[in-house]
């Protein structure tokens, strides 16, 4: 009888797809639900600061330039990558993360914790071309970000959306969001993204 019943949802698209859609739903709900209550999951880490405004413009620009298609941001807790990248990442350094940028290709490194490893100066001449430091890189090179000019004036309404989805930025952050990063090149403002990254643990280390 079991049999039947089963030649049956396989012969019915429709069943099949309504019944498939379930079990990934229940086993959907089964793995994200005690996630939702458990603290280091929803509280932030010790140390871990709100984008500035200029670190903000430099996501939407490293998300523009499809930088997340080739580098991860999620170190996973195994020992090849602990001691190549550093330690491995934690959910509490990504609450404030819309959209989480984890990424799952890496054509290049894994950028979780780039920030202060190298200087503002190298991270200029590897984005104007990489093969002058890294002579083996297949990364392209972007010279228009250092032309590029950020006006400023989306900046304070990112920032209140971002506040809305529970990103603690003060009225005073958002005022002055748009003097902030007026005049800075989007170079200026993916190096100061990129120089952000995984320093909240190590300050939490401190």
């Amino acid at each position: 009888m079991s049999r039947i019943k089963h030649e049956f949802v396989e012969k019915h698209l429709g069943w099949l797809s309504v019944l498939m859609i379930l079990a990934v739903s229940i086993g959907g709900i089964v793995q994200i639900t005690p996630l939702l209550f458990q603290s280091q999951v929803q509280e932030p880490i010790d140390g871990l600061e709100p984008y500035t405004a200029l670190e903000l413009e430099g996501r939407d620009i490293y998300m523009r330039e499809g930088c997340v298609q080739c580098h991860s941001q999620m170190i996973r807790p195994f020992r090849a990558e602990t001691e190549r990248y550093g330690h491995y990442s934690l959910a509490g350094e990504h609450v404030w993360e819309f959209p989480f940028l984890w990424g799952s290709k890496r054509t290049g490194p894994d950028l979780a914790r780039v920030g202060g490893r190298y200087s503002d100066e190298w991270h200029h001449v590897h984005l104007m071309n990489p093969r002058n430091v890294v002579p083996e890189s297949n990364m392209p090179a972007f010279p228009w970000l250092d032309e590029n000019k950020l006006t400023g004036e989306d900046t304070a309404k990112k920032m209140q959306v971002m506040k809305q989805l529970g990103v603690p930025y003060t009225e005073e952050d958002i005022a002055g969001a748009r003097e902030a990063v007026q005049g800075k090149t989007e170079m200026e403002a993916l190096i100061a993204y990129l120089q952000s990254l995984g320093t909240a643990l190590s300050q939490a280390d401190k």
